[in-house]
């Protein structure tokens, strides 16, 4: 699987394509550092943006898609359904805050972000916005296997994506099988190089590989997410690294490589579980 970050896509299970690899801005602050980030994704070539409403940034993205010149048709914008508007049953409401925050009358994706209470009435409301089409994609974000057998029991309408945790430390294969196995659902990773302030890159393993490939580590971990045939949305503010996290499309890890970053499991979250969490 070789290309270029334009032209690798998935077909979601609704025949809309999405960029496989995308701009994450968790924890990327409000304004220009959000801003110079997203116009230097898209000038490097990205065309996945990727944000949520808690983050507090949608009105920077906006600025930033603006700034790049690339039109908005061309660019797949997506961003999140926060937990208190799920419980306050505001699922139309803070869509329509969104769009109006991101400067743009449309998305490509729209994701509840965990499954906190109210979930359900919450995907009956993204359907009605899918079917008007002011959003071409639904999905969820932090749903567990029983999540999603829940939410097929209840709709006629499967989720695009399920966005997850995913790392080599944290590898959560099995519900990454059982979404492209059983479900036929595409498998977005959050976190993927190991998350803010953890040590994964620094991993001896993974900087020996590197040196094999000329590449760097996080490069070897992305290339390792890619060929699992997962969606991956790293984040940097960094014109440098967001160029670098661009340039994975040109060389192939070997199938006992791919084995061995598997094989860095620890089964260790850097983020909430989705079964127990409390915001």
């Amino acid at each position: 699987m070789t290309g270029n970050v334009t032209d690798t896509v998935i077909t979601l299970n609704n025949g809309v394509s999405i960029p496989q690899l995308g701009l994450g801005v968790f924890q990327t602050p409000d304004g220009e550092a959000t801003s110079q980030a997203v116009t230097w994704a898209l000038q490097a070539g990205y065309r996945h943006i990727d944000t949520a409403m808690i983050y507090g940034n949608e009105q920077s993205v906006g600025e930033g898609l603006r700034r790049s010149g690339v039109d908005r048709r061309d660019v797949f914008l997506t961003t999140k359904l926060w937990n208190d508007d799920i419980r306050a049953g505001r699922a139309k409401e803070a869509f329509k805050e969104s769009l109006d925050r991101l400067g743009v009358d449309y998305l490509d994706l729209y994701l509840i972000h965990w499954p906190a209470k109210g979930w359900q009435q919450a995907w009956e409301d993204m359907e009605e916005l899918y079917t008007q089409r002011r959003v071409r994609a639904i999905g969820v974000c932090n749903f567990q296997k029983h999540h999603l057998d829940e939410l097929h029991t209840i709709s006629g309408t499967k989720p695009a994506v399920d966005q997850i945790e995913s790392s080599p430390q944290f590898v959560n294969g099995d519900l990454i099988d059982y979404c492209h196995g059983t479900l036929r659902v595409d498998v977005e990773a959050y976190s993927p190089l190991g998350g803010t302030g953890g040590n994964l890159l620094a991993d001896p393993r993974l900087k020996a590989m590197a040196e094999r490939y000329d590449r760097s580590p996080a490069q070897i971990v992305l290339r390792w997410h890619l060929q699992r045939g997962v969606i991956v949305i790293p984040k940097s503010t960094h014109k440098e690294r967001i160029e670098q996290n661009a340039q994975v499309f040109d060389f192939e890890l070997s199938d006992e490589d791919m084995k061995a970053i598997t094989a860095m499991n620890r089964d260790e979250r850097t983020g909430a579980d989705p079964d127990n969490f409390d915001f």
